[in-house]
């Protein structure tokens, strides 16, 4: 029979973890849609099912049972429409083991039956990833190739079985490429069905290697990536597919669901030549140059407006609430909110107190004005006396701690009383070393900023007022400060945060040594350095009270990424 060319349909959706129901319906209508486009197959995100990632709800014994539902209502809807589906699913093993989970994907012919399957192999244990938990490996060397409707040659991997290309990393994690077995096996196009967490410089990465590939292994990549924010992830989209070439010639959105058409030849090779090639912003490295910092900004704020969006929206919340000092944390959350949510879903509460500057409330005014949110001005003073009253003399951080938890739960009232989700406004410095209040500005439900050092949450404000003064100047230029004592600043018991976040950069995210960082010489004492990495170290017992907070940085201080024991002895 005559080869002809093929239209694939990539289906970049937004599930929302264990919502079977509506991820059903995702995966159907992508398939209604890529068929009235006169698309033969369909190919969905990595466990499009059940979403990425389920985490301990794998564990439930009725979870196969819906996700075979699912996979039973893809099959019917395939041989009604006649479109073949590559469908991301959980499979049942024989093992009779704790992991009686595969992560697979299943090739559903448009007759209704699955003509291929294929169990993940590569199960990454890095940064967020904890596969081995939940699944059993598949084998890369059993790994088959299958054949696309026109009869060219095709091989099947998921998510990390596309990132352990020896030819493009120094060093893989893994002793085997399944994509080099597939190609060398003979298979002209690899698909890739993935959910790759999104984080700054990433997608940059993404797209370098994969053009890589494709030019090494002689093969068109089609690469399928989940969209949308699951509690602490974000995931960007960018589907794409590229050719031998190296050109990436079809690309989804970034921040939201598509249907991404591509036309393949008899040989395999995509009819379009177009080269897709976006510029991104550079991976966060410490850096304290404002220029970098202003190039990552304006993608910082889409991620986590997406992350606030998604949030909300899978945990039934349509409204926020956040506490607005006239400093520059919660200045940029309640942009942050207002991108997400729309100004007459958010509202802002001013709390001063003897200690508040008259600037910082007028400042807050300007911004909430300007957003066009409801602001809130409620005076905590007679609180804090009162508390003060019933304690007898307290002083120093005890009494600063009063008026933060004098403000959280005032704020927690608010939100109990109208059911809008609090927003917290804590950075990652001041969050590494402490300077938060337990049951106070760290009360709420999400940390929105917690994985943005303080410099970059200065890049965002700035990025904010691209076009005009939304954030006050001032707020941006003024010295922070808690305002919690006479006259305080950041600075009086903190290094300059360009010194502190790298600090931290270095100590968490890079894992350097006290030694190590020495030598950096980055302008600060030894005795200080200690000083602070003992603090960074010895104030985990607050950061594992906090609210879940968004990862953009190749580290977070979430339960995906750190897992640092309160109760230890720790060595400098």
């Amino acid at each position: 029979m005559e080869r002809q060319s093929t239209r694939i349909a990539i289906a970049q959706l937004n599930p929302t973890v264990y919502d079977f129901d509506g991820n059903q319906a995702k995966i159907i209508a992508a398939m209604e849609q890529a068929q009235a486009a006169g698309a033969e197959l369909v190919i969905t995100p990595e466990l499009a099912t059940v979403g990425y990632p389920a985490e301990d709800l794998l564990s439930r014994r009725s979870t196969l049972e819906w996700n075979n539902e699912v996979v039973e209502a893809v099959k019917a809807t395939a041989a009604r429409l006649q479109i073949a589906v590559l469908l991301g699913c959980l499979q049942e093993t024989d093992h009779k083991g704790k992991k009686p989970l595969y992560n697979a994907a299943v090739f559903i012919g448009p007759d209704g039956e699955i003509l291929h399957t294929h169990h993940k192999s590569l199960l990454p244990t890095y940064d967020v990833f904890h596969e081995h938990r939940y699944f059993a490996e598949g084998s890369a060397e059993d790994a088959k190739v299958t054949t696309l409707r026109n009869g060219v040659p095709c091989g099947v991997t998921i998510c990390e079985e596309v990132w352990a290309d020896t030819g493009f990393w120094l060093q893989s994690e893994y002793d085997t490429d399944p994509v080099q077995i597939l190609t060398e096996n003979g298979a002209n196009v690899i698909v890739n069905l993935s959910a790759s967490p999104y984080s700054l410089g990433k997608p940059e990465v993404r797209d370098t290697m994969l053009k890589h590939m494709a030019q090494q292994r002689g093969a068109t990549i089609i690469y399928t990536n989940q969209v949308g924010a699951n509690t602490e992830l974000i995931f960007d989209g960018n589907s794409m597919v590229v050719s031998p070439t190296g050109n990436i010639v079809a690309r989804g959105a970034t921040w939201e669901e598509d249907l991404v058409l591509v036309d393949l030849d008899e040989n395999g090779l995509p009819i379009s030549t177009e080269n897709l090639e976006r510029e991104w912003a550079p991976e966060y490295q410490g850096d304290v140059d404002p220029e970098i910092l202003d190039q990552m900004a304006p993608e910082a704020l889409d991620a986590l407006t997406l992350g606030v969006r998604d949030y909300c929206k899978k945990c039934g919340f349509t409204k926020a609430v956040l506490g607005l000092s006239g400093g520059i944390d919660s200045a940029v959350t309640l942009a942050i909110a207002v991108r997400a949510l729309g100004a007459e879903n958010v509202v802002a509460v001013g709390m001063p107190s003897k200690f508040s500057s008259e600037g910082s409330v007028t400042e807050a005014e300007f911004l909430a004005r300007k957003l066009g949110v409801e602001f809130r001005v409620n005076p905590i003073e007679d609180i804090v006396e009162a508390f003060r009253g019933q304690l007898g003399d307290v002083a120093d951080v005890a009494d600063e701690n009063l008026q933060a938890r004098s403000r959280g739960t005032l704020l927690m009232g608010i939100s109990n009383r109208e059911n809008r989700l609090l927003l917290t406004t804590g950075n990652k410095s001041e969050l590494a070393v402490g300077y938060c209040t337990l049951y106070g500005d760290m009360n709420g439900g999400l940390a929105v900023i917690s994985d943005c050092p303080k410099q970059l949450v200065y890049a965002m404000a700035r990025a904010v007022n691209a076009e005009e003064e939304i954030i006050p100047w001032n707020t941006i230029n003024k010295p922070a400060s808690a305002e919690l004592a006479p006259d305080q600043k950041d600075s009086d018991s903190l290094p300059p945060y360009e010194i502190l976040d790298r600090i931290v950069h270095e100590w968490v995210v890079n894992e350097q040594t006290f030694a190590e960082i020495l030598k950096m010489n980055l302008g600060i004492e030894e005795d200080t350095l200690k000083w602070i990495l003992r603090k960074i170290d010895i104030n985990e017992f607050k950061r594992r009270q906090a609210a879940p907070g968004l990862r953009i940085t190749g580290k977070s201080f979430g339960k995906h990424d750190r897992w640092y024991p309160i109760a230890s002895k720790p060595r400098i």
